[in-house]
This record gives C-alpha cells, sequence and structure tokens, in this order.
C-alpha cells in the first residue's frame, strides 16, 4: 500500500486567547495559553480522524517550542521535519473574538524562529515521500522561509506528492494588502488542491461576490483538480473539471471559530490520502465534504483548535442526528 502521510508545512504558535469572551485585547485582564498555527493545526485534525501526518517547521529552542513539539508528539504528529533555533523565539499570537464574532490578531515575531527555516534545514526524505503536501501562505512572507517553503514544494511536486494549498490569510502579517494579495498568488498554480473561505474569495478577487460561481472560478487554474470555498456555518462549494456544487453545513452552537477552517482542510485530506479517485467522483467527493463540514462545525462548539477537534465517532453522531 503506497504511503497516506500528509506533510504539513509551517508555523506553529503559542495563541494567547483572553479568559473572556467579546473583549479587545486591550480590554482583557487575563490569557490563557493554547496551541495554534493552520498548518499545525490540520497535522493534528488528520490524526485525530486516524490518518498519518508530519509537521515540518521550525521552533525557538525556548519552553514555548518545546512545549509545541510535545503537543504534537502527544497528537501523534511525526515530528522529524522539525528543528530548534537557539537565537529566536517561538512565534506568540494574542487573538481574541469581538463582540461581533469576529477574530483580531496581533502577532509577535520579529523574527521568529518559524520564519528563519533554511532550505538546508528541510527533511527532504520526509516531504518526498508524502502522499499528500500540505502548506499556507504564511511561511512566504519573508527570507530564508520563502526559499525553504520554494525548495519543499518543488521537492514535493518533483516527487509526485499532491500539492494543497489553504491560504490562510492574515493581513497583519504582510506589509500591505497587494504584498499579502501577490505572495498568496506567487505559488497559486502549482497546488492541486486549494481550500480558500469566502472572505479570501473576496479579498484575491478585489471585493468580488463568494457567492457568485463566475467570481470563484477567477480563481481556476488549469492545473487545479479541485477548489474548495467554505461558507462557515452555510457549508462550502466545490469546484472541479468536470462538475461544481455546494454542500450545506451543521446548525451547532457556536462558541469559537478558531480551526474550524483547518478542521475541515484536515478532514478533507484524510479522505483524499486514502483515495485519490475522489477528484473524478461527485457521490464520493460530497461524501467526504459532509463528514468535513461536520468536523468543522464540531470544532466551533469549544475554545482552542487543537482542543476542540473532533473524533471521528463524534462526527458521525453530529451526521446521523442531522439526518434525522
Amino acid at each position: 500500500m503506497s504511503s497516506q502521510l500528509i506533510v504539513c508545512f509551517g508555523e506553529m504558535l503559542i495563541d494567547f486567547v483572553p479568559d473572556v469572551s467579546g473583549v479587545s485585547l486591550a480590554e482583557s485582564t487575563g490569557f490563557l495559553k493554547a496551541p495554534g498555527g493552520a498548518p499545525a493545526n490540520v497535522a493534528c485534525a488528520i490524526t485525530k480522524l486516524g490518518g498519518s501526518s508530519a509537521f515540518v517547521g521550525k521552533f525557538g529552542d525556548d519552553e514555548f517550542g518545546h512545549m509545541l513539539v510535545n503537543i504534537l508528539k502527544q497528537n501523534n504528529v511525526k515530528t522529524e521535519g522539525v528543528c530548534f533555533d537557539n537565537h529566536a523565539r517561538t512565534a506568540l499570537a494574542f487573538v481574541t473574538l469581538k463582540k461581533n464574532g469576529e477574530r483580531e490578531f496581533m502577532f509577535y515575531r520579529n523574527p521568529s524562529a518559524d520564519m528563519l527555516l533554511k532550505d538546508s534545514e528541510l527533511n527532504m526524505g520526509l516531504i518526498k515521500q508524502a502522499k499528500i503536501f500540505h502548506y499556507g501562505s504564511i511561511s512566504l512572507i519573508s527570507e530564508p522561509c520563502r526559499s525553504a517553503h520554494m525548495a519543499a514544494l518543488k521537492a514535493a511536486k518533483d516527487a509526485g506528492v499532491l500539492l494543497s494549498y489553504d491560504p490562510n490569510v492574515r493581513l497583519p502579517l504582510w506589509p500591505s494588502q497587494d504584498a499579502a494579495r501577490d505572495g498568496i498568488k506567487s505559488i497559486w498554480n502549482h497546488a492541486d488542491l486549494i481550500k480558500v473561505s469566502d472572505d479570501e474569495v473576496n479579498f484575491l478577487t478585489k471585493g468580488g461576490d463568494a457567492e457568485k460561481d463566475d467570481v470563484v472560478m477567477s480563481l481556476w487554474h488549469d492545473n487545479l483538480k479541485l477548489l474548495l470555498v467554505t461558507y462557515g456555518a452555510k457549508g462550502c462549494g466545490y469546484f472541479t473539471k468536470k462538475f461544481k456544487g455546494r454542500v450545506p453545513g451543521f446548525s451547532v452552537k457556536t462558541i469559537d471559530t478558531t480551526g474550524a477552517g483547518d478542521a475541515f482542510v484536515g478532514s478533507f485530506l484524510v479522505s483524499v490520502a486514502k483515495d485519490a479517485n475522489i477528484f473524478n467522483d461527485e457521490g464520493k467527493l460530497k461524501e467526504a465534504l459532509i463528514f468535513s463540514n461536520a468536523c468543522g462545525a464540531i470544532c466551533t462548539t469549544q475554545k482552542g483548535a487543537i482542543p476542540a477537534l473532533p473524533p471521528p465517532d463524534k462526527v458521525q453522531e453530529l451526521i446521523k442526528s442531522n439526518a434525522k
């Protein structure tokens, strides 16, 4: 049997979340620390659902860095692609959910260890043996990490690994909106599978309506096997060369949306790793997306990304209760 390993590349950091929701960062009187970083969240979502994942990235040789790597290990994520930096700290982010449900970010990375990953530090053997190589766009913002990202992407592509891209737009980290758009688009045409949120469609198309198929299809490229758009609680849309459609979401009591998109992505990548034919079979694709929507929904019912990632039986329960 060929490998079903999914290698996730990029950043893992500490999110500091206010202990009271609905307040600004300035108003918060206390913070709880939670592991964060989209590629790491995806790696943990994969193993929670019985898949196989590895994380490639760099941490500060500090208490937080070692704590995060231990969390990866506790979640059965392979860590042979991890390295430490003696001179830079592990990245921190302060994240708050404002009263309107929108998230506000403040990052401490000047520079953080993840930004200093060099191509010479990459575990290329690990990357080449993957079935899927998954990445975001934050690792494209500065050197030397950008060059490491490009080298890893090329090695994966040359080895015939499927490339999965979730840009995860974080505007406060980029020099400007245009720099973000250009940076994110600079590797767009390499990916086999791209997942974007409705907000990201709006941003990347300079104000286009993500509900309109022609706006979404302006992001299509010829090497793409599948383009997924998530619409929060409303579910997701899928676009392939042969077919397109929508899969409704699940109604749950939402507490914190952090990590919901990563739970969705991790779940879907597990389905792809098991059966690459999913891109050509609309029935199989819809089934996988129902499962992924349920994973994303469950993830919003408690605080923190990794602790909220659901096991398969919980997901099946939600799907069954909705089928009634």
